[in-house]
């Protein structure tokens, strides 16, 4: 009989390996920092172990995020409390999706962020976050916005027409 990860312990992981991979760090080096082999890190980032309460602690020392962190996000159905998502005691608009969270921690996306904070500009991380969401669509569910100011026809090739 083989036992499956409980979904708990699963979450938990994948939000110790989102922080893991926002800081840049290698498991091997935070196996280093905690006193565990990089094996067992993965382990407890599947899910596969469960992470006791002190080697929880010492986690969020060393990822530098409170405890609570490794359970934001986490669906009501897994914790059994309304509003478990919100730690901080933020209300979100609308329920987080299982794709949201998936996507969430995927490396793809958190390379994305990194590079996107690289970025020194913040006029340039703007535009680049204007032009993702324009190629991307609007998001499913939620209203559409107006146009930001500026940004008709009219403006653009007045813009255009100064700048040549």
């Amino acid at each position: 009989m083989v036992a499956r990860a409980n979904p708990v312990d699963v979450h938990v992981g994948t939000r110790v390996r989102l922080r893991r991979t926002l800081l840049g760090m290698s498991q091997e080096k935070l196996g280093q920092a905690v006193g565990l082999t990089f094996q067992q890190v993965q382990k407890y980032e599947r899910g596969v172990n469960r992470i006791s309460a002190a080697r929880l602690h010492k986690l969020s020392q060393v990822l530098d995020v409170p405890v609570l962190f490794f359970f934001d996000d986490m669906p009501p159905e897994l914790s059994g409390a309304a509003g478990a998502g919100s730690s901080q005691g933020v209300v979100s608009e609308a329920p987080v999706g299982s794709f949201e969270v998936e996507a969430m921690s995927r490396r793809e996306t958190i390379e994305l962020v990194r590079a996107y904070y690289r970025i020194s500009d913040p006029l340039v991380r703007r535009r680049i976050g204007d032009l993702v969401k324009s190629i991307a669509g609007p998001i499913p569910g939620q209203k559409r916005r107006g146009r930001p100011p500026g940004s008709g026809k009219k403006q653009l090739a007045a813009k255009v027409q100064s700048a040549a």
